[in-house]
C-alpha cells in the first residue's frame, strides 16, 4: 500500500504535506451523514465524479469543502460528541505531531496556498508562528484540519480492526525523504539541509545517472542533517514509524540504499549529475529503531544497482529486500531476480507501483525480454500476468505481493506511476465489479496456489527490527 498522506502538488504520496497526517480524500463521508453533520443531499456532487478514475482536482473542489462544512456544523451544535472517541484525547495523544499539521494547514490556506518560505517572516517557523497574531486569527480553521484527521484515524483505525478480524495484514510505505513544502520540514527546519538565513535547501535529493537516466533523477526532496537527527536520538524518525505502524502491520522503507549512502545534490544543480554521495546513519539508525521498537517488522526497498556497502547493512539489520521479476529477465541466468536466485529472506513482486502492469510490460518490452520469459516458464505468453502471479506464489520469497491490476489482467492504461512524468499518475482505481468478478473467476485458483505453495497466514516470516 502506498503512503497514506494528505497529497499536493502532483498528487504523489510520495510528496505529501506531513509525514504523520492521513489523506483527507480518504475519508468515507457518509460518517459525517450518519453523525448528523453534513445533509444526505451533499454527497450528490461526489456521486456524480468519474467512477473510472480519481480526479484530485474535482476533489478539492467537491469533497474538501464538504469536511469543513462538518467541521461548521459540529461548532453550531455544541460540540456534540463523535463517532470515534473524544476528539479532545485524540488530539492529545497525537499533539507531538497534530499541532504543526494543523496550524501549517490552517496558514497555507490563509497564505494562499504559497509554499511555507515565502510566507512573512513571523509564520515561517513553528516558533514564531505560535506567537504570532495569525495564528489566532486561524485558530478555528486549525481545528477544522484536526477534525479532518479524527476522521482520517477514527476510521482507518476500524479498517484495520476488521482487516485483523478476518486475518488480513497491513502492509504500508514509509518515503525516505519528505516534501519541502510540508509541515516537517517547517516545524523542524533543523533536522533538514536548510540554509540557515534563508531556509533553502542548500542540497537536494536524487539519484545519479544510470543505464535509464543519462542525467539521473532530480527529486528535490530536502535532504536530512543526520548529525542533528543522531543528536536527539532519532526522535522524530522514531515518531514517525510508530505513527506508521498505528495504520499498518508492516512497513517498507523506501529507498533503503539511503541510509547507507544518499545523493546529494547542490540545490541549483539543473540536472542529478553533479551530485556526490555523502553518508546516511547506517547501522546506527536501525539500532535505534530496533531498541525503541523490538517487534516491528520492516521491508527494505533495496532496488536498483547496490554498492557492497548497502548489502551489507541489509544484512546487518536481517530485514527482507525485494526482487521484481518485471527485472528478471532479458539478461542471464545470473540475474538475482529470477526466481532461481532469489533469497527467501525477501519479498517478490510481479512489479510495484512504479512499474507497468505485467501485461502492459511484456506487450512493451523487447524480443530478448520475451523470449526469456517464455523459455524460462517454459509458457506461451498469452497469459503472462497470471505466469508471473503464479511464479511469486512458488518463488522462495518469504513474502509474495500481487499488485491488482495483475490479478484483474488488465494493461498499460491501469498503471498507477510512470516515475519521471508529472501528469496522469495515481488516478487508476478499481471498480467493485472487478472484484467480484476475480472472486467469481478467480479466488478458486488462489486458493490453490496458496495451499500448493505453503502461503498460507501461518507460513508468513518477516524478522522483528
Amino acid at each position: 500500500m502506498c503512503p497514506l498522506g494528505p497529497t499536493g502538488y502532483g498528487d504523489s504520496p510520495y510528496q505529501c504535506f506531513s509525514s504523520f497526517a492521513g489523506n483527507p480524500y480518504l475519508i468515507d463521508p457518509t460518517a459525517l451523514v450518519s453523525a448528523e453533520l453534513l445533509p444526505a443531499s451533499a454527497l450528490d456532487g461526489l456521486r456524480a465524479l468519474d467512477a473510472q478514475a480519481v480526479d484530485f482536482g474535482a476533489l478539492y473542489q467537491v469533497k474538501r469543502p464538504l469536511l469543513f462544512a462538518a467541521h461548521t456544523a459540529w461548532i453550531n451544535q455544541a460540540r456534540p460528541s463523535l463517532p470515534y472517541g473524544d476528539f479532545s484525547r485524540f488530539q492529545a495523544d497525537n499533539a507531538h505531531w497534530l499541532t504543526s499539521y494543523a496550524l501549517f494547514s490552517a496558514l497555507k490556506d490563509h497564505h494562499e496556498g504559497r509554499p511555507w518560505w515565502e510566507w512573512p517572516a513571523d509564520t515561517r517557523s513553528l516558533a514564531s508562528a505560535q506567537k504570532s497574531a495569525v495564528a489566532q486569527l486561524v485558530a478555528t480553521r486549525a481545528e477544522a484540519y484536526a477534525f479532518i484527521q479524527y476522521f482520517f484515524f477514527g476510521q482507518w483505525q476500524a479498517l484495520r480492526t476488521r482487516a485483523s478480524q478476518l486475518g488480513i495484514s497491513i502492509i504500508g510505505d514509509t518515503p525516505i525523504f519528505t516534501a519541502l513544502d510540508s509541515a516537517d520540514v517547517w516545524a523542524s527546519p533543523h533536522l533538514f539541509q536548510l540554509d540557515k538565513k534563508t531556509l533553502r535547501p542548500t542540497a537536494v535529493a536524487g539519484v545519479p545517472p544510470d543505464y535509464f537516466s543519462a542525467d539521473g533523477q532530480l527529486w528535490g526532496n530536502p535532504l536530512y542533517d543526520w548529525a542533528a537527527h543522531a543528536a536527539d536520538g532519532y526522535t522524530w524518525w522514531l515518531d514517525r514509524l510508530r505513527a506508521n505502524f498505528a495504520l499498518c502491520d508492516v512497513v517498507r522503507l523506501d529507498h533503503f540504499r539511503g541510509f547507507d549512502a544518499y545523493w546529494a545534490i547542490p540545490a541549483s544543480a539543473p540536472t542529478a549529475r553533479t551530485g556526490s554521495w555523502q553518508l546516511g546513519p547506517g547501522i546506527d539508525f536501525f539500532k535505534k529503531v530496533r531498541r525503541a521498537m523490538p517487534a516491528v517488522k520492516l521491508i527494505a526497498e533495496d532496488l536498483g544497482e547496490l554498492s557492497p556497502s548497502v548489502v551489507t547493512l541489509r544484512e546487518a539489520t536481517g530485514l527482507p529486500g525485494m526482487a521484481i521479476l518485471q527485472f528478471a529477465f532479458g539478461g542471464d541466468a545470473k540475474n538475482l531476480y529470477l526466481p532461481h536466485n532469489q533469497r527467501a529472506n525477501s519479498v517478490v513482486y510481479p512489479g510495484t507501483h512504479d512499474n507497468d502492469t505485467t501485461l502492459g510490460w511484456y506487450a512493451t518490452t523487447d524480443a530478448k525480454a520475451r523470449d526469456h520469459v517464455r523459455r524460462y516458464f517454459r509458457v506461451s505468453g498469452q497469459d503472462v500476468g497470471w505466469d508471473f502471479v503464479r511464479a511469486s506464489f512458488a518463488s522462495v520469497a518469504n513474502l509474495a505481493v500481487i499488485p491488482l491490476q495483475d490479478l484483474f489482467s488488465l494493461s498499460s492504461s491501469a498503471r498507477i506511476n510512470s516515475p519521471g512524468t508529472s501528469q496522469g499518475n495515481w488516478t487508476w482505481r478499481y471498480r467493485a465489479e472487478q472484484l467480484r468478478a476475480l472472486h467469481d473467476g478467480s479466488a478458486s485458483y488462489l486458493r490453490q496456489l496458496t495451499a500448493l505453495y505453503g502461503r498460507d497466514s501461518s507460513a508468513l516470516v518477516l524478522p522483528a527490527g
